[in-house]
């Protein structure tokens, strides 16, 4: 069962080119289109989620292993571990960003 789900997340999960972008290009982009309505990071807590994606490709292993090489297994368990580690030290940050195109009529409530 954790396979069928894995396998899907093994081929789609990947950042194109590791880019990252940066407070000062999120707001440029959508600075004359749309309002920004709320921002919250989760950084804090995404080394966790990282953690969990490695231990499940991990454990995964031994059955996707019959479609993948072991170079992608060390690949992709650098970039997860490694990724975490970034997180962690508070170098990363993961954000939920809420916009709207002329703002929401008497506020966007976010719930957290």
């Amino acid at each position: 069962e954790s396979v069928k789900t894995l396998d899907p997340w093994v081929e789609k999960y990947i950042f194109t080119n590791s880019l990252l972008p940066s407070v000062k290009y999120i707001g440029g982009a959508m600075e004359k289109l749309f309002r920004l309505e709320d921002w919250h990071s989760f950084g804090t807590d995404y080394d966790k989620t990282l953690m969990v994606w490695f231990d499940n490709f991990d454990k995964a292993w031994p059955v996707l292993k019959e479609k993948y090489s072991g170079r992608f297994y060390r690949m992709w368990k650098f970039y997860l571990l490694v990724s975490a580690a970034t997180f962690r030290c508070r170098n990363n940050q993961l954000w939920q960003i809420v916009m709207s195109k002329k703002g929401v009529p008497g506020g966007y409530a976010a719930v957290r």
